[in-house]
């Protein structure tokens, strides 16, 4: 009997390591940039550009994990390194952030079909907006922002509010905690070979391709708390 249950031991002791060493694999992993080339041939938007962008995203993706590599040891004592450190991490953030919301932007493209009126974030956005189409004027007032940033559709995990958020940089505007559902990027290279100065034709094109099947999934069936026609 105790032999069974030493080897019983024995053997849960090893799967904890094993999903230890499993997890820590997984989280010291490189990111991987996404392929995202089922978007080329999308109306309104050239291959030219989209492969631009992919670029630019990758590049992201490359930085994100060049800092976590060199952030990986402590600062040592030395003033000079320690500036280093500290600016290497005020960094990552950028970098960090520039790759997950242009992953959600490419992630949010590709549709061809309207947003259903039966869908729980129509209802939501109905519901707290007033009318869908007060919502989407919101947005796109907010797109049309001068400056370069992006324009989020998020959620409040805690009251279930629905705000349209300007960010200006990629790691300066994020509201904590919130879930971005819908995300426009409406910095300069997203569209200024296309269409030169003309932000509306390009946001114009942006809501012709949203996959709203993606946004809806993002929401998920819960459509909050929040009753509140108040945009933001």
């Amino acid at each position: 009997m105790k032999t069974w249950l030493m080897a019983s031991f024995l053997l849960t002791s090893s799967m904890a390591l094993h999903a230890v060493d499993t997890k820590s694999s997984t989280l010291s992993a490189e990111y991987k940039a996404a392929d995202y080339s089922r978007l080329l041939g999308m109306s309104g938007f050239s291959d030219e550009l989209l492969k631009m962008h992919f670029q630019l995203y990758q590049g992201y993706v490359k930085n994100t994990n060049l800092l976590l590599q060199a952030l990986q040891n402590p600062a040592s004592s030395t003033p000079l390194e320690v500036y280093t450190y500290g600016a290497l991490k005020r960094r990552l953030g950028w970098e960090f952030d520039g790759m997950r919301l242009h992953e959600f932007y490419f992630g949010n493209l590709g549709g061809k079909t309207e947003l259903s009126k039966d869908s729980s974030l129509y209802l939501a956005l109905q519901n707290q907006f007033a009318t869908f189409e007060n919502w989407k004027k919101g947005f796109l007032d907010t797109a049309m922002m001068r400056g370069i940033g992006w324009v989020i559709l998020c959620r409040d995990p805690q009251t279930g509010r629905l705000m349209n958020v300007w960010i200006s940089e990629h790691d300066l505007g994020q509201l904590a905690g919130a879930e971005p559902l819908l995300v426009l990027d409406v910095w300069e290279h997203a569209y200024l070979t296309e269409y030169g100065l003309d932000r509306a034709g390009y946001i114009d094109a942006f809501f012709k391709n949203i996959d709203w099947n993606v946004v809806q999934s993002r929401f998920g069936s819960s459509t909050g708390t929040s009753s509140s026609p108040k945009s933001l």
